[in-house]
């Protein structure tokens, strides 16, 4: 049985999995995502996410944590200068898993993981639908009624002219 070991040991022996582990997540830092199989995407989520945690407070102390870990001195610098500006207020949950479906040659379950404050199209649609719609609203109701009472004055002086 296996009660209580949670990790995935993805075929390889812990220095193998440990060194690819620290490659992909600095590629992750660099190009903000990258295509793997699912099994490595969920390993390297639970990688990267509490060095994220870490970057958030700027210390030496966590620079040294992080570099131990990742052991490439431009994904350090990367995640402490731009990827912790952009997370700074997330709570967690800084990486995003999307299954894109099976590997042509071994059928693989393949996946993207990405960082979640990097993607515009997810992150700008919510905002403009939500902004638009609000003004759309006060916009249609105060115009209308200035229109409809310019109106009506007009056409109760052209039946008091035909009158007299």
């Amino acid at each position: 049985m296996r009660h209580g070991k949670k990790i995935n040991h993805l075929g390889r022996k812990s220095a193998h999995r440990n060194s690819m582990l620290a490659n992909m997540a600095c590629s992750l830092i660099e190009h903000k995502r990258i295509n793997t199989t699912v099994a490595k995407a969920k390993a390297l989520k639970q990688f990267v996410e509490p060095l994220v945690t870490k970057s958030k407070e700027d210390t030496t102390h966590n620079r040294r944590i992080v570099f131990s870990k990742l052991r490439q001195k431009e994904a350090v610098s990367e995640l402490f200068r731009d990827v912790a500006a952009k997370v700074g207020d997330r709570p967690g949950g800084y990486t995003r898993i999307i299954k894109l479906g099976n590997r042509a040659g071994d059928n693989a379950d393949m996946a993207l993981i990405e960082l979640v404050d990097y993607n515009e199209v997810y992150n700008a649609g919510d905002k403009k639908k939500k902004s638009t719609r609000r003004a759309g609203r006060k916009k249609a109701t105060t115009t209308a009624a200035p229109e409809v009472k310019n109106e009506a004055p007009a056409k109760e002086t052209k039946a008091n002219d035909e009158e007299e």
